[in-house]
């Protein structure tokens, strides 16, 4: 059984893939766009209280969850780096940022749950609204919400490209393996705000237009349901990483063709693979090989996965039958 250090260059490739430039990045956006969404937010919740708007408040007040959210963003890409040669973190401290994306996501559906409960409360009594005011504020509102969008408009990055052109990374990527999950829970926060803005300008409009007075806190619910799918997505892609939910990733099946390739007469089997993500698009595995082959090495079985560049560190067990 052959196990080599990981900790001997997790460094190494962390900062290379984990914390590089785009990393860097990515935590000047997020820090960007919370000051931005903390001066937006106290706007619209005071000018929802003195226009008497609810879905302007709650357009306010899902946006300090959304500041909060983003600051945590920020704070996990920090938290990330700082402790990212700390030996206690045996698989480095990339699941930090996921983390603060999975809490950002129950964040949201705390929010959602309040925006039910405060538009519930004005549908059933309703309020005189400053509808002019309450148009303009939100409409700026909306300007904000747009103009962070674009500030992260790239949570898509992948963060790093040392995949070349092989046709397999290819097809981790378009199944979404290579996202930054504490980005784009950010940027799910941010168009959260900005669909919320939308549905205040449609409600502020028909009720001054047409004096449907109901639509103010309609709109409330119908924003706090678009939230809540997008929460539960989110909660969908962290939970998956955190809990190593990766034995559908298509890594599994290549790591398996990889190694169970006739030579000298024998074809190897896995009869134990374990697969996990320790980055954006790294892994890590522990298989258990049953061979004939007493020539087979873990050595060479580590050569025929290192093929695969996505997978930094394996541990391999070869169970010779007879």
């Amino acid at each position: 059984m052959s196990t080599p250090s990981l900790k001997e260059d997790l460094s190494a490739w962390q900062h290379e893939h984990v914390f590089g430039a785009a990393s860097d990045k990515a935590e000047r956006r997020a820090r960007i766009v919370m000051w931005i969404t903390l001066a937006t937010m106290a706007l619209e919740i005071v000018a929802g209280w003195w226009y008497n708007s609810m879905a302007l408040l709650a357009d306010g007040w899902h946006m300090s969850s959304h500041a909060l959210a983003i600051g945590l963003a920020a704070f996990a890409y920090a938290a990330a780096r700082r402790y990212a040669r700390d030996p206690r973190f045996a698989f480095g401290t990339w699941k930090i940022e996921v983390l603060a994306g999975y809490t950002s996501a129950i964040l949201l559906l705390g929010v959602a749950v309040l925006m039910v409960a405060a538009s519930l409360e004005r549908l059933f009594a309703p309020q005189a609204i400053h509808y002019p005011q309450a148009m303009a504020v939100a409409g700026f509102g909306l300007l904000v919400n747009l103009a962070c969008a674009l500030i992260l408009g790239g949570h898509h990055d992948h963060g790093h490209d040392h995949h070349g052109g092989h046709d397999h990374h290819e097809h981790h990527e378009h199944h979404g393996h290579g996202e930054d999950l504490n980005m784009k829970a950010a940027y799910i926060h941010v168009l959260a705000d900005a669909a919320t803005s939308v549905l205040a300008i449609v409600a502020l409009a028909g009720a001054w237009v047409y004096g449907w007075q109901w639509l103010d806190p309609v709109m409330g619910i119908a924003g706090a349901v678009l939230v809540a799918l997008w929460a539960k997505k989110l909660m969908q892609e962290t939970g998956k990483v955190l809990l190593d939910r990766e034995m559908d990733h298509p890594v599994v099946a290549e790591i398996r063709a990889a190694v169970e390739v006739e030579s000298a007469g024998d074809t190897p089997r896995i009869v134990d693979l374990h697969v996990w993500r320790v980055g954006k698009q790294l892994y890590s595995c522990a298989l258990s090989v049953v061979s004939r082959d007493t020539g087979l090495t873990a050595a060479q079985l580590r050569a025929r996965i290192g093929i695969h560049e996505e997978i930094v560190h394996s541990t391999i067990e070869i169970i010779r039958r007879p």
